[in-house]
């Protein structure tokens, strides 16, 4: 059985990691972790044979060949590998979570960072207990400060994640519904989340809170943090902002020591104003200049369904279809209502993981998308149910609205389209 510290003589030899057969590259190393439907182990000699270095298995059955090495369990092996990394890297690591705006806000920062700083960014959202070691993992000698995205829905899940980032500073976006049924609640939502700041104060680490947001500062100062870093609106924080428009996209002044600065971001949405002050913060504390600051804002383009404005040939689509809960429903629908256009659509899918609370919250986004008087389709089996209740379009399946929008084409709107990720919403977009 081979030990951490063996295994990462190998990664140093080896230093990149897959865990998927689709992905090998030559001289890799592969850990063959098992999920609910497939056990990787029986993939490690094709691994092999596609030109990984090693293949970490935890089954003797599959550990014959040289290359093969056995490990009690791939996937703490992975975990711990990535822990020891972590150790050897002795750079700032801005650990981030919350529960909207995480992957946005983490690109900011990376766009700003790197004006200055060889930086390291969570990829995607591999930002779960197998995300988070991965890229740590993917973190070479040269990189000067990182930022990793921590993702949860549970309790008791940021915590862990926390051991193998060992996050230098933390930031959490926000508290908001959701993974309610995961967490028991919001309560539950707050006590999670709050697991980074319980992290930065026993290790002396840095926070960066958002001081009009209630909810961070109750549970930063129920953690007795010392080293708080402030933003926000108001002058009294180390960077404050005030938001110009966002018709559609955001501009904006901000300051630090008393000097305003003009800037503008590629990003529609109010609810993205206090991401891209978190940003600024950030890059204030590192040194950075308001010249690069801005720079880096200014070039950052999302790209992910996050926010993101994309022009067809017949509509203005706000993409943000990558996920949705019920705070960040409630944004999109408040934002898309203050928006200029004489069209207004909004297609909205179900939320997932609401577990209780779910018929509540999907009745309270159907009363505000009719209170906002916004044009809406609501798509999917938990806002079906309320067909005849308010005005508006219901469909039961994504494939249904399709066929709607087939027989009755959209031009000339500004539409939001926004859902959880299984709704798969991004197979409307051809369509509008």
């Amino acid at each position: 059985m081979a030990n951490t510290e063996q295994l990462y003589k190998h990664y140093l030899n080896h230093p990149v990691v897959s865990t998927d057969t689709r992905t090998i590259t030559k001289g890799c190393l592969f850990f063959a972790l098992k999920g609910e439907n497939f056990d990787a182990n029986t993939f490690a000699e094709e691994a092999i044979a596609q030109g990984a270095a090693f293949a970490i298995v935890d089954n003797v059955e599959f550990s014959k060949s040289e290359q093969c090495i056995l490990v009690p369990d791939v996937l703490a092996a992975l975990q711990d590998l990535a822990k020891h990394h972590r150790k050897q890297l002795d750079i700032p690591v801005i650990g981030l979570t919350g529960s909207n705006g995480k992957t946005t806000t983490k690109e900011l920062i990376r766009a700003v960072l790197a004006e200055r700083f060889k930086t390291f960014a969570t990829k995607g959202n591999l930002n779960n207990h197998i995300g988070v070691p991965l890229s740590i993992l993917s973190m070479q000698s040269d990189v000067e400060i990182a930022v990793i995205e921590m993702g949860a829905n549970h309790q008791k899940e940021i915590e862990f994640l926390c051991e193998i980032a060992q996050p230098t500073h933390g930031l959490i976006t926000n508290v908001g519904m959701a993974h309610l049924d995961g967490f028991g609640g919001f309560e539950g939502v707050k006590k999670g989340k709050a697991e980074l700041f319980a992290y930065l104060k026993t290790h002396h680490g840095f926070a960066f809170i958002n001081r009009n947001n209630p909810y961070l500062l109750e549970m930063s100062q129920k953690a007795n943090l010392n080293k708080v870093i402030y933003y926000g609106t108001e002058k009294e924080n180390a960077v404050s902002g005030e938001l110009k428009h966002s018709d559609p996209l955001i501009e904006f002044d901000w300051s630090t020591k008393g000097i305003s600065y003009a800037a503008k971001a590629n990003l529609t949405g109010t609810y993205n104003f206090e991401n891209i002050l978190a940003a600024i913060c950030i890059g204030d504390f590192f040194g950075l200049t308001p010249s690069e600051i801005n720079n880096g804002l200014a070039n950052y383009f999302p790209t992910n369904n996050r926010s993101q404005l994309t022009k067809t040939e017949s509509n203005t689509v706000i993409c943000d279809f990558y996920n949705a809960n019920p705070s960040s429903m409630t944004a999109a629908l408040n934002n898309l209502k203050s928006l200029s256009a004489a069209h207004k659509l909004a297609i909205i899918g179900d939320m997932f993981e609401l577990g209780a609370e779910g018929p509540a919250q999907h009745e309270m986004v159907v009363k505000l998308a009719v209170e906002n008087e916004l044009s809406t389709l609501f798509i999917g089996k938990s806002f079906f149910v309320f067909k005849n209740k308010y005005d508006g379009q219901f469909f039961n399946t994504p494939i249904d609205a399709a066929k709607y929008l087939q027989e009755s084409p959209i031009k000339n709107n500004l539409v939001l389209l926004k859902g959880s990720r299984g709704m798969a919403l991004e197979q409307l977009l051809p369509l509008l």
